[in-house]
């Protein structure tokens, strides 16, 4: 069965955002993908006018907040290394279901993905210090508000691309077996210092279990 890829709009992020904005997209897909019992949390973002609901489970909290300090940490080390270019990364989160293979004289655990979602984002330096030397009604005080408010938006808009693809795309979803607010076991996949071709690493992963289909 052919599980859906689901690539979320590219954001364009400035480094210091890139926690804020992974920590909600990714809390954001969870709460919609979570069929069980959730004690919904709002949160306000600090750096944008964005509120998002977590699912108020302090395991999956910390599990995001792991891959989201990981994430950064990976951004960190390719700045050090980019210098001022910008670049790419990506993070996906997975849903999967296990199921029980036979095989001669054994029974093997088989991870089936049923939905893969793609984080695309396009990594620049920070303007904040770039900024910091001048009047914040300057030119370079208003092309960093500007920025900001132009990613505010472009981040209301993919929130509702995401809760628009919930909504529309559920026949793929296995029954749901778990009461727990973890309806399905996920895992989230972020680049590291050693994979430098996380994105086929990515795609290789997911064609072990079963093809995707492109949404």
């Amino acid at each position: 069965m052919n599980h859906p890829l689901l690539e979320l709009p590219l954001l364009k992020v400035e480094a210091h955002q890139v926690r804020e904005v992974l920590r909600c997209l990714l809390h954001t897909i969870l709460f919609h993908r979570a069929l069980g019992l959730v004690r919904p949390r709002d949160v306000d973002m600090e750096l944008f006018d964005v509120t998002y609901v977590q699912c108020g489970d302090a395991k999956i909290e910390r599990r995001v907040e792991e891959k989201v300090e990981s994430f950064c940490s990976y951004v960190e080390r390719r700045q050090q290394t980019a210098g001022q270019a910008a670049f790419s990364a990506q993070v996906a989160l997975s849903f999967y279901e296990k199921k029980h293979k036979h095989a001669w004289f054994s029974k093997q655990e088989e991870r089936l993905n049923w939905e893969q979602w793609r984080i695309s984002l396009d990594i620049v330096r920070s303007e904040e210090g770039a900024s910091a030397g001048s009047s914040s009604t300057g030119a370079g005080g208003s092309a960093s508000e500007a920025a900001r408010a132009e990613l505010e938006a472009r981040l209301n808009e993919v929130l509702m691309h995401i809760v628009r693809v919930v909504n529309d795309k559920k026949e793929h979803i296995p029954p749901v077996v778990s009461k727990s607010t973890e309806s399905f076991p996920f895992e989230i996949s972020v680049p590291n210092e050693n994979d430098a071709s996380f994105g086929f690493t990515m795609i290789r992963k997911m064609l072990q279990s079963t093809p995707p289909s492109l949404v």
